[in-house]
């Protein structure tokens, strides 16, 4: 079983810190930092409240002058890499607010290492010209970290984050920094422009759909960009979005053979099957998914899109058998009773059929 990312800040960890940063600012209680941070709430903490204990303890236990303290942590951060690293930009995020020059400068210093896209945020809304306009120097670095944190960090709602509803509201800014990384020669910048994209099709559909048609074409590279950025609206059968990556209306497809379980127990897994066919050459182009119309604890039912495969399907029939596991899991909760299934096809649904989840 693979370790909880909390235990990336582990003893070794924490050792290693006190240590390079005592070497580096002799005045640094080692041993009393190290005992602080295992204090008694320790083993509660989840990843982020242990980053914000070990940053909160540093702010005591390094100079009070901030630019100081940023000094001595900017060479020690060199040693360190990964989750972890993101500790340094979160000390910026918490003691640097009303520096904003030297914080930005340490975000930059720091971000190559880890990333800052959780740090910067506090400062894009509280100095949006400064930040912003540092961001966009960043989008045009050769660095594709600092690129890449320009787009990242300027997501109107990265997860696990802070929101930003000026950029829910209009995202004007925003596409003014990541438009110019679209074609970026890294699928690390790429992405997190996708990412960003598909952020801001959830509250400003029009503008993405837009967007998407005025690129796709230029190069396979922005094809795939503005698909991942479409992927909420290709969810939701955007029949604006679903053409412009090939996938039409389906008049020509049958679906016949559609069997679904009348039963499923919690635990265990509902097996369905059905079949795709035509009249023409070929099916052509399609997009599968199913949808489950999940019965809720006030009795009325909640849909769920989940996709199964799509492809460009040159034979005139296309058999497909697929499962969904109700195995108990903590990010969705079951509750017994009739729920529906649905086949989906390029946006389309074509066939619905009810079963029961027992005990």
């Amino acid at each position: 079983m693979a370790k909880p990312l909390k235990d990336c800040f582990s003893a070794a960890f924490i050792q290693t810190l006190a240590t390079n940063i005592n070497q580096a600012y002799p005045p640094f209680e080692t041993e009393r930092f190290i005992a602080q941070v295992f204090d008694d709430r320790w083993d509660s903490l989840e990843l982020k409240q242990r980053m914000r204990r070990i940053s909160q303890l540093l702010g005591e236990y390094l100079p009070t002058d901030y630019s100081q303290a940023i000094d001595i942590l900017k060479p020690v951060s060199d040693d360190f890499s990964g989750l972890a690293h993101m500790l340094f930009p979160d000390f910026v995020e918490l003691y640097g607010l009303s520096d904003i020059e030297t914080s930005l400068n340490a975000l930059e210093y720091f971000t190559p290492n880890s990333s800052a896209e959780f740090a910067i945020r506090p400062f894009i809304i509280r100095f949006p010209r400064k930040t912003m306009a540092r961001m966009k120097k960043w989008s045009k670095s050769d660095n594709k970290h600092l690129r890449r944190l320009a787009s990242e960090g300027c997501r109107p709602r990265l997860p696990w984050a802070m929101a930003l509803p000026e950029f829910k509201r209009d995202p004007t800014q925003v596409l003014e920094i990541i438009l110019e990384m679209i074609a970026d020669k890294s699928l690390y910048v790429r992405r997190s422009v996708a990412n960003n994209l598909n952020d801001i099709s959830k509250d400003n559909p029009d503008l993405i759909v837009d967007i998407s048609r005025q690129h796709i074409g230029r190069s396979a590279h922005v094809d795939w960009v503005c698909k991942h950025a479409c992927r909420g609206l290709l969810k939701q059968g955007d029949k604006r979005v679903l053409p412009l990556f090939g996938f039409d209306c389906p008049e020509h497809v049958q679906l016949v053979g559609f069997k679904v379980s009348s039963q499923v127990k919690l635990g265990e897994s509902l097996p369905f099957q059905f079949t795709l066919q035509t009249d023409r050459n070929q099916l052509g182009k399609l997009r599968l998914e199913f949808i489950i119309d999940f019965m809720k604890a006030n009795g009325e039912t909640a849909p769920k899109i989940f996709k199964i495969s799509e492809g460009d399907f040159q034979g005139r029939k296309r058999s497909v058998t697929k499962s969904f596991s109700f195995k108990l899991i903590s990010t969705r909760r079951y509750y017994f009773g009739e729920h529906q299934l649905s086949i989906v096809v390029n946006g389309e649904k074509l066939a619905t059929q009810a079963f029961e989840l027992i005990e």
